[in-house]
C-alpha cells in the first residue's frame, strides 16, 4: 500500500473535494513519516485555508467544477 502514497508536504496547492471532509493535513493518501502532526482544517466556511504546519493551500472545489 505504500507505493500508492504521495509524498507529504510536497505540493503547496491542494484542490479537494467534499468526499475529502474532514480536511486534515497531511491528508490520508500522503506518507506520515516524514511529515508534521495531524491537524484537522476547518475549509467549509471560507473554501480555503492554509495548513499551519506547513503552509499548504486546501481549496475546496464546487461540484460543478
Amino acid at each position: 500500500m505504500t507505493d500508492k502514497l504521495r509524498p507529504a508536504n510536497a505540493v503547496l496547492r491542494y484542490e479537494i473535494t467534499t468526499s475529502d471532509l474532514p480536511l486534515h493535513c497531511p491528508m490520508d493518501d500522503q506518507t506520515k513519516w516524514n511529515s508534521h502532526p495531524r491537524v484537522f482544517l476547518p475549509i467549509e466556511e471560507q473554501g480555503e485555508i492554509l495548513c499551519p504546519y506547513c503552509g499548504a493551500l486546501y481549496v475546496l472545489k464546487s461540484a460543478g467544477q
